[in-house]
């Protein structure tokens, strides 16, 4: 069945593979922050393994939001690890980081991801397509605290 939405199918596609990087760049930050929780340690310990878990969570949420938006303009949302390796921004991070590399490397996948968003809005809103410019929205202020948050612990 066809859909018809009051946006065309090139643009419904265009913004599906946006929303697709922004999907990818948002599980590679969820795998790495539930990493991160699983394997911080030092004296910052309890704060840190307790806001990761926040954070994880928090992403997790988000995946389904995006994925189903995705499938909301018609297309098939990416799934697997080979496919979020390809389209993601955000390098993978072998190893071990200490606490404070840690919160470093979160707050530039923050970063990335909220950039990836960002770059989606010219096409949604030439689009005239409000549902993904409000998940957008809501990642980027997500996003931008989360960054804001994590570089204030590193702070002296």
């Amino acid at each position: 069945m066809d859909i018809n939405i009051g946006i065309d199918e090139k643009n419904r596609k265009k913004i599906a593979q946006g929303l697709s990087k922004l999907l990818a760049d948002s599980y590679t930050l969820y795998l790495m922050t539930h990493n991160f929780h699983w394997n911080v340690t030092g004296p910052q310990f309890n704060g840190l393994h307790n806001m990761f878990m926040d954070q994880y969570t928090e992403q997790w949420t988000a995946l389904d939001q995006i994925a189903e938006r995705i499938r909301a303009l018609g297309f098939p949302a990416p799934g697997t690890y080979k496919e979020f390796s390809k389209l993601s921004s955000i390098e993978e991070i072998e190893g071990v980081p200490s606490a404070t590399e840690m919160l470093a490397y979160l707050v530039n996948a923050q970063e990335a991801t909220a950039r990836t968003a960002r770059s989606l809005f010219e096409l949604v809103n030439e689009a005239n397509d409000q549902p993904s410019a409000d998940i957008l929205t809501q990642r980027l202020n997500i996003h931008e605290k989360t960054a804001w948050m994590l570089r204030s612990m590193m702070a002296d």
